[in-house]
C-alpha cells in the first residue's frame, strides 16, 4: 500500500533521499578538504574560512542524518516524519545557500590579511608585492636582507625569490573559495529543484 502526503508518495521519492544523503556525504568531504586546507594557512586567512568549513561538515552530517529520516519515514509509512524530513531539508537548503554565499563574501576580503614569512615557504614567494617590501617593513630590522623563507636555496650565497606572496596566496585561495561555493549553491540549487519536482 502506497501513502500518500499531500501530492507525495511515500514510496515514489527514493531518488531524492538518495540525492540528499549523497550531497551530505558531499558536503562532509568539501568541509573535511578545507578545514584542512585553510587551519594550514590559517595566519593569512584568519579563523573565519575555517569556521565556514566545520558549518559545511556539520551540515553534511545533518543531511545525511535527515535523508535517513526520510528512509525510515517512508519504509514505515509514517506521514509525520516524511514532515518531519521535508520541513528540515527546507532549512538545510537554506544554510547550503547561506554558506555557499559566506564563501564568495570571504573571497572579496582576502586582500584585507597579512603575509607572514611562512606562507612564503609554502608558495615560494617572498615579500607582499615582491622582495623588495622586506626593505621597507617596520617589523624586519635587517632592512638590506630578506629572511631565509625567500630563499630558493638556504645557504649564504643563495638568491632570493622575486614574486610576491599576495598575489601567489590570493589567487591559491580565490580558487579554493570559488570552487566550495560553486559547489554549495550548486547542490542547494539541485535540492531545491528536486522539491520542486512532482511525485504522484
Amino acid at each position: 500500500m502506497t501513502v500518500y502526503y499531500g501530492a507525495v508518495s511515500l514510496h515514489c521519492c527514493p531518488a531524492v533521499k538518495l540525492l540528499f544523503q549523497l550531497s551530505g556525504v558531499a558536503l562532509i568531504t568539501i568541509g573535511v578538504l578545507q578545514y584542512s586546507t585553510y587551519s594550514d594557512i590559517g595566519t593569512f586567512t584568519g579563523s573565519n574560512l575555517s569556521k565556514i568549513a566545520i558549518v559545511l561538515i556539520a551540515v553534511g552530517v545533518i543531511i545525511a542524518f535527515v535523508s535517513l529520516l526520510g528512509h525510515i519515514g517512508a519504509f514505515f509509512n509514517s506521514s509525520s516524519m516524511v514532515a518531519c524530513f521535508i520541513c528540515i531539508l527546507i532549512v538545510i537548503i537554506l544554510l547550503e545557500v547561506l554558506t555557499g554565499a559566506a564563501f564568495y563574501i570571504f573571497r572579496s576580503r582576502l586582500w584585507c590579511f597579512t603575509i607572514t614569512v611562512s606562507l612564503s615557504l609554502q608558495f615560494k614567494c617572498c615579500g607582499a608585492d615582491s622582495y623588495a617590501d622586506w626593505s621597507q617593513s617596520a617589523g624586519w630590522e635587517k632592512h638590506d636582507a630578506v629572511p631565509d623563507s625567500c630563499c630558493v636555496e638556504i645557504i649564504p650565497s643563495n638568491f632570493h625569490l622575486f614574486s610576491g606572496c599576495l598575489w601567489a596566496i590570493s589567487v591559491f585561495l580565490l580558487k579554493n573559495l570559488v570552487w566550495v561555493g560553486a559547489v554549495c549553491i550548486a547542490l542547494g540549487v539541485t535540492e531545491v529543484s528536486f522539491c520542486n519536482f512532482p511525485f504522484f
